[in-house]
């Protein structure tokens, strides 16, 4: 595999570390992306440039998308200039955003028409595990595309897995990321609460990272409430459009539909912060 030539779209604050990856690990890569500005660090390490999304599947045998929405991903492979313009087989297409089920059924039924193969391959992580290929890659498609593709994805991740057919990577993102939710208002609840009785929040954080319910993400959220930084690793809005498609996939607990509530309440005024600004919605309220 380390002979593939391999595309990449979609060079936001996850897309360019985990490109920078594969440029690491040796692999020839090729780029594309709309805002042109975000490719010149890439293009400064002697990575090639595409035109279109068409150009750059035609040169490749393996393309990665990481961008925003089902949106973005219907103009990647549709528009007038995307990856199917021209006739293009026997390519993987590997779609690491996090979107609904449905696109990826819709694209991976198109790709097979095509002659190609599909795979939904979103992560859980955020800017840090990318930078240090730690991310948990959760992969839906045929078990012989995965499987050719496996090599690469453990230079993106400390964990690649395959859990189903098409659409089923998507799903199990979505609920990972309604977990995430309650994790969120879950901890900046206990901080308010903690803080209206006296507690040092500092305190309260070692308790809790010393504690049987510690974990990563309250270590890493908890540092930024000490620090007040809110700049956003995983942008607040973001987390909105994944409640909405698990919602719409059929998540409808207590919890979740609490969750969505407060997170749509807070995306006006913080949607551009990181997740944990909910923090400051919550103290407001």
């Amino acid at each position: 595999m380390q002979n593939l030539k391999i595309g990449w779209i979609g060079l936001g604050k996850m897309g360019i570390p985990m490109a920078e990856q594969l440029i690491n690990a040796g692999y020839a890569l090729s780029v594309y992306n709309r805002s042109k500005d975000k490719e010149a660090s890439l293009k400064a390490r002697g990575v090639e440039v595409a035109s279109t999304p068409s150009s750059l599947l035609a040169e490749c045998d393996l393309v990665f998308l990481m961008v925003s929405d089902d949106e973005a991903v219907k103009q990647i492979f549709t528009a007038e200039n995307g990856l199917f313009a021209n006739e293009s087989t026997g390519k993987i297409i590997v779609n690491m955003s996090t979107v609904s089920p449905g696109i990826s059924k819709e694209m991976a039924a198109l790709c097979v028409r095509k002659g190609n193969a599909y795979l939904d391959a979103p992560v859980s992580g955020s800017v840090k595990q990318a930078e240090t290929g730690t991310l948990v890659i959760m992969v839906g498609g045929e078990e012989n595309a995965f499987e050719k593709v496996k090599p690469v994805f453990e230079k993106l991740g400390k964990l690649s897995m395959r859990v189903g057919d098409n659409g089923a990577g998507n799903s199990a993102k979505l609920a990972i990321n309604s977990l995430l939710a309650l994790h969120a208002q879950g901890l900046a609840e206990t901080v308010l609460f903690a803080q209206a009785n006296q507690i040092n929040t500092e305190d309260l954080l070692t308790l809790i990272g010393n504690s049987a319910i510690g974990n990563i993400f309250g270590k890493i959220k908890g540092d930024a409430i000490v620090a007040d930084n809110y700049s956003a690793a995983f942008a607040l809005k973001h987390i909105v459009k994944d409640l909405k498609l698990a919602k719409a996939e059929g998540l409808s607990a207590p919890l979740a539909n609490a969750a969505l509530a407060t997170f749509q309440n807070a995306e006006n005024k913080y949607g551009n912060e990181d997740i944990i600004a909910v923090l400051k919605a919550l103290k407001e309220k």
